[in-house]
């Protein structure tokens, strides 16, 4: 019996996160959950469901029998240090930081599917080591996995899967609605990552992710739209063989796989149907119309604090895009702009999680400052 506990347990990640334990309770133990602000009640329905005896919420949470509540906004980082043999962390956006950093700090492992943990704080989280981490994104863990057919040495390139989103054959974006960007063709997410992958910028923040968790140069790692999302990503080895993993569309198979890695979960998602036929088409990503990869593999390549800059403008401009008071098009303008206000101004080194949020925090204000300039 493994135990865990979820962070971000309303959300997409942590409720597929349950219902991977509801069809395996000989396998799964819930030991603590938590949640943000916006479903409380949903919250301690889980607790009770699942018979949770503690759980975070950063919201005021309705009283439950036999279950404690911790809140407020550290709720999340005190959930993230219970004992407990894995910690999955679901949260969406930097605030995940946190608390992967208190999980790691009491030595459990985390099951990161919160991109942003190593994006805005990447050499903060590696400094508990590379073993103690198990990456959920689809992607991640398709690299994860095809990278067991080979050494570390004998690797040439990563390659990154992009379903092109919403807009991949649409040339003319300047009346996007968020309507239109909200219509994944492929994936259901919530609205922040489905916004990133319309603006691709979710694949800068994710060959960020790769840097750091597979320990490879920036020129290794690259990205290709690969419009049916079935080949999640694939590794390049030395002699010239290509390593894929291939499943369709969701995001259980990765769940599962880091709850229960080493081992597999007999039927976490359906697999591919071999009778029937398939075309799986892949091509080049277009930097003009997507330059949000490229000004990711800058900022890394930067280091410090500016993939923390790159991630906090994109929050701000996101919630902007959302609320209508910017067009889909100035996001990733909004962004280039915050980065390039920083530039070598930003600190070159990262020494604990205040350094981090005093860099956001400005990227933020920033971030503010354009939008209020251009709305």
């Amino acid at each position: 019996m493994r135990e865990i506990v979820i962070l971000g347990s309303t959300g997409s990640i942590g409720v597929q996160a349950l219902e991977i334990v509801a069809a395996h309770p000989n396998k799964f133990r819930v030991v603590g959950l938590s949640a943000g602000r916006k479903n409380p009640a949903l919250l301690m329905e889980q607790a009770k469901k699942f018979n949770v005896p503690i759980v975070g919420s950063m919201a005021p949470a309705p009283q439950t029998d036999g279950v404690k509540v911790i809140d407020g906004d550290n709720s999340s980082v005190e959930i993230a240090a219970l004992p407990c043999d894995i910690v999955l962390n679901g949260i969406t956006g930097s605030i995940g930081l946190g608390p992967t950093l208190s999980a790691l700090a009491v030595g459990n492992k985390v099951a990161l599917a919160n991109k942003e943990s190593l994006v805005a704080g990447g050499e903060l989280v590696m400094k508990y080591g590379r073993d103690k981490l198990i990456p959920v994104d689809s992607e991640h863990s398709a690299i994860f996995q095809a990278m067991l057919a080979g050494k570390e040495s004998d690797v040439k390139k990563l390659i990154l899967t992009a379903s092109g989103g919403p807009f991949r054959d649409r040339t003319d974006l300047s009346d996007v609605t968020v309507t239109d960007a909200l219509n994944h063709p492929t994936w259901s997410m919530g609205e922040v990552v489905t916004i990133n992958s319309a603006t691709l910028l979710n694949k800068g923040l994710e060959i960020i992710e790769a840097h750091y968790l597979f320990n490879l140069d920036y020129e290794m790692i690259e990205a290709v739209i690969h419009q049916q999302s079935v080949v999640h990503s694939l590794v390049e080895f030395n002699d010239g063989s290509t390593i894929a993993q291939a499943s369709p569309p969701n995001m259980k198979g990765p769940i599962a796989y880091a709850l229960a890695y080493p081992e597999r979960i007999n039927k976490a998602c359906a697999p591919i149907d071999w009778s029937k036929s398939h075309t799986w088409n892949f091509s080049p990503i277009d930097n003009e119309k997507y330059p949000a990869i490229e000004l990711a593999k800058r900022c890394g390549e930067l280091d410090g604090g500016l993939p923390a800059v790159y991630n906090a403008a994109n929050e701000v401009a996101v919630a902007a895009f959302l609320a209508q008071r910017i067009k889909f098009t100035a996001i990733i303008e909004l962004v280039e702009q915050v980065v390039q206000s920083f530039g070598s101004n930003t600190p070159t080194t990262i020494r604990d999680i205040s350094d981090v949020s005093a860099i956001e925090q400005s990227a933020r204000m920033k971030a503010e400052e354009l939008i209020k300039e251009i709305a």
